[in-house]
């Protein structure tokens, strides 16, 4: 699901939905310089810096247990949220882990409902329930200012964490955007296929992800995603991108 890349290093590129100009940089970069900001985001007070190897669990009343790492450290902290199906152990997530141990700052990473170690059917998954995932990793984890990084659909919900929790996400690093991406690409399939998929229920996509060479979205997955795409108006975020 993965969208557009990242633009050219360290260009400026005015948005103006976002009420700021966003910045485009390599990832590497880009972070290093919202961490440099220290006089803005960093307290008196740094927390030692210790990784803790073994899976805790966040366990949440009436919705599934999500499975977590957390590294101690100062702020601001970092949270990665992964792509679609992408678990916490993936390529980008343990790099951050090294980037922001490397640096002593706090970092978190998770698995999704009904993906790796976190509880949940996958199948029942939406993203709206992906959603409340994030915003429960934001509230219940997180301690002060937060630095998200959203990967392909990560990105998604992360400009939805970032309008929903304005005063504690401070800065955005999107990678591969898929914002609304899944909805987009099914309402530019055919006519006479989106009838199709609509009847079997499911949407067999390619993927080189799965060792069957194809993914299946549910229909109704597409459906209630309709319900949290962004790209049609103007998006309330206003801290740095």
């Amino acid at each position: 699901m993965a969208g557009a890349g990242m633009a050219a290093l360290g260009s400026w590129v005015p948005h103006q939905r976002w009420g700021r100009e966003a910045v485009f940089l390599g990832f590497h970069h880009g972070l290093s310089t919202l961490l440099a900001r220290k006089s803005e985001w960093t307290p008196r007070w740094v927390p030692a810096c210790r990784p803790k190897s073994s899976v805790s669990f966040l366990s949440r009343p009436d919705l599934s247990n999500l499975a977590y790492k957390k590294l101690k450290g100062k702020s601001p902290g970092i949270i990665f949220i992964p792509g679609s199906i992408s678990n916490m152990n993936g390529t980008k997530a343990l790099a951050i882990r090294k980037f922001c141990k490397s640096l002593g700052h706090a970092y978190i990473r998770f698995d999704y409902s009904g993906v790796g170690n976190s509880d949940g059917n996958l199948q029942e998954c939406t993203v709206g329930k992906w959603r409340k995932d994030v915003l429960s990793i934001i509230d219940d984890l997180a301690e002060g200012p937060q630095i998200l990084v959203g990967s392909s659909l990560g990105r998604w919900l992360m400009l939805h964490a970032a309008i929903a929790r304005p005063q504690k996400v401070i800065a955005l690093v999107g990678i591969a955007t898929a914002v609304d991406d899944l909805v987009t690409q099914f309402n530019q399939l055919p006519v006479e296929v989106k009838k199709e998929i609509e009847m079997k229920g499911v949407w067999t996509m390619p993927s080189t992800y799965s060792e069957k060479g194809v993914f299946d979205i549910q229909y109704s997955f597409i459906k209630e995603a309709e319900h949290h795409c962004l790209l049609h108006s103007p998006i309330p975020v206003n801290c740095p991108i």
